[in-house]
C-alpha cells in the first residue's frame, strides 16, 4: 500500500505575479520576487516535482512513475508516459497576455502540446474578471484588424467572477485573465502558450516579451462564443467534464469524512478551503494539493469547512 504524494512546490517569478500565496495560502515564498505561479505538481523535462514526506521522500515524480508506476496510476499504466496533468497556484496581481493553447489536430505542425485548462478561482478582489473567447458575431478578420488597431479587447468575451467560480478552458480558446485574481490551475500537462496581445507590457528584464502572432492566429478556435462559468452560487457537484480530465466539487463540514475506495483510478485532491485531517495524523492545509494513488483508499476529516476539489478521469 502506498500513501498520498504530496510535493515541494516550485515557485516561479512572472512580470504579472505579486506575493498573494504568502498572504492567501501561508506560503513562504523567495523574498522580493514577483511570484506569478506555484508549480505543486509536475512532471517536465525542463522542471520535476519533489516528494516532500512519506516513503517516497526525496524522489522526482519522474522517478515515482518509473518504479512504481502500476501503484501510483493503475495496472498497464507506462511509466515512460508522464503524470498526464500540470498543476498550478497562479496569483494574478495584474492581468495576464492575451494567449491561446494549441488544439491537439494544430499542435504536432507548430511543434506544440494542446492544453485544456480548468480555472477554479479561489479568491477575487471585487472587479476582478476573465477573457475567454471571443464576443458574439466577431470574425477573424476583425480580430486581425483589431490585432493591427491595438483594439482587441473589444473582440474578446469578458466577465466579472467571484471566489468559487470557475470555468474549462478548451485548447484553442483565446483567454487572459484579469488582475485581482488567485487561481488553481488544472490543465493537461503542456507548456505551450501563444501570446497574441500583451497591453504592451515589458518583461522582468524590461524587453518587450514575445508574441507568436502566426501561431495564435492559427490556434484559434472561431467558435467558441462567449463560453460560460460555473457560478459557486450554484453549488454543482462537477465543475469541469473533458475527455482529459473531470473535477468534482466536494463541500465539508466540520468533521464530516470524506472517504476514497483503493483500486478505482488514481486522484488529484485540491484543498481550495479549509483543510483536512487523516488517521494517520497528517494535515492537508488550504492551497494543499496531493495525488492519491491507484492501489491505496484513503479517509480524510474537515477540520472546519473545507471544499476540495478531486480531479479524476486522467488516465
Amino acid at each position: 500500500m502506498s500513501e498520498f504524494l504530496f510535493f515541494t512546490p516550485l515557485y516561479q517569478d512572472r512580470v504579472w505575479g505579486g506575493r498573494a500565496l504568502e498572504r492567501k495560502l501561508g506560503r513562504v515564498l523567495p523574498p522580493a520576487r514577483p511570484i506569478g505561479e506555484s508549480w505543486e505538481i509536475v512532471d517536465r523535462p525542463e522542471a520535476q516535482s519533489v516528494v516532500s514526506r512519506g516513503q517516497w521522500a526525496g524522489l522526482t515524480l519522474r522517478q515515482v512513475l518509473e518504479r512504481h508506476g502500476s501503484t501510483v496510476m493503475g495496472p498497464g499504466y507506462d511509466p515512460a508516459r508522464p503524470f498526464p496533468l500540470l498543476v498550478k497556484w497562479l496569483d494574478c496581481r495584474e492581468r495576464l497576455s492575451l494567449q491561446v493553447h494549441p488544439p491537439a489536430e494544430i499542435a504536432p505542425a507548430l511543434r506544440g502540446e494542446p492544453k485544456t485548462e480548468n480555472w477554479f478561482i479561489a479568491d477575487a478582489e471585487p472587479g476582478a474578471g476573465l477573457l475567454v473567447g471571443l464576443k458574439r458575431s466577431v470574425t477573424r478578420a476583425q480580430f486581425a484588424k483589431a490585432l493591427v488597431d491595438q483594439t482587441l479587447e473589444s473582440c474578446v468575451h469578458r466577465f466579472d467572477v467571484a471566489s468559487g467560480d470557475s470555468i474549462l478552458v478548451h485548447s484553442g480558446t483565446i483567454h487572459a485573465i484579469d488582475g485581482g485574481n488567485l487561481i488553481l490551475e488544472i490543465q493537461q500537462n503542456s507548456d505551450t502558450t501563444y501570446r497574441v496581445y500583451d497591453w504592451g507590457r515589458v518583461g522582468l528584464d524590461g524587453k518587450v516579451r514575445q508574441l507568436h502572432v502566426a501561431e495564435s492566429l492559427a490556434s484559434i478556435d472561431w467558435d467558441v462564443i462567449e463560453p460560460a462559468p460555473v457560478r459557486a452560487a450554484a453549488q454543482p457537484a462537477v465543475i469541469a467534464d473533458a475527455k482529459e480530465f473531470r473535477i468534482r466539487r466536494v463541500p465539508l463540514d466540520h468533521g464530516e469524512c470524506h472517504e476514497v475506495r483503493a483500486n478505482e483510478q488514481p486522484r488529484l485532491l485540491s484543498v481550495v478551503s479549509g483543510a483536512l485531517a487523516m488517521a494517520s495524523g497528517d494535515a492537508l492545509p488550504t492551497g494543499a494539493n496531493v495525488v492519491l494513488p491507484y492501489d491505496t483508499a484513503f479517509r480524510f476529516t474537515a477540520k472546519g469547512p473545507t471544499l476540495i476539489l478531486m480531479t479524476e478521469n486522467f488516465v
